[in-house]
């Protein structure tokens, strides 16, 4: 299995496999993990608004994704809205550096990655880099 450096990466990467392909099995719901109806209502309670809820982030990070799905990845789209987001942190607004990827290393894991949505999300070095790799930054 694989590693990704940056965990907002391995977010848009999750997003594509598991709630737009539907590859990546069962979808996560932050409401099931924690046990309740109104994950919106139980993040504003304890102080969450913001950011990553914990229980998310450590399911994120401890989920392994497979060299051969990882392969299937040919696009990413980068968007405020992406459900991933929305099951991590359930109160947020893509007003802020939350979810902004910071490094393109793990680029090498998507070796069939041929476009990314959204990229002007990107600052211009990361979007240099995406298209010095052949990677079409829409």
């Amino acid at each position: 299995m694989t590693d990704f450096r940056d965990f907002n990466l391995k977010l848009i990467v999750v997003e594509q496999l598991m709630y737009t392909e539907k590859k990546l099995a069962p979808a996560f719901r932050i409401a099931d993990v924690l046990g309740v109806t109104d994950p919106w209502d139980h993040t504003y309670q304890r102080g969450l608004a913001y950011q990553v809820v914990p229980e998310a982030r450590e399911y994120f990070e401890a989920l392994e994704i497979g060299a051969e799905l990882l392969a299937s990845v040919e696009q990413l789209v980068m968007d405020g809205g992406l459900q991933v987001y929305q099951e991590c942190s359930p109160i947020w607004d893509g007003e802020d550096d939350l979810y902004d990827v910071t490094s393109l290393d793990d680029l090498a894991l998507l070796p069939n990655l041929r476009r990314v949505v959204g990229s002007e999300f990107l600052g211009p070095e990361l979007r240099d880099v995406l298209r010095a790799r052949g990677i079409e930054a829409g």
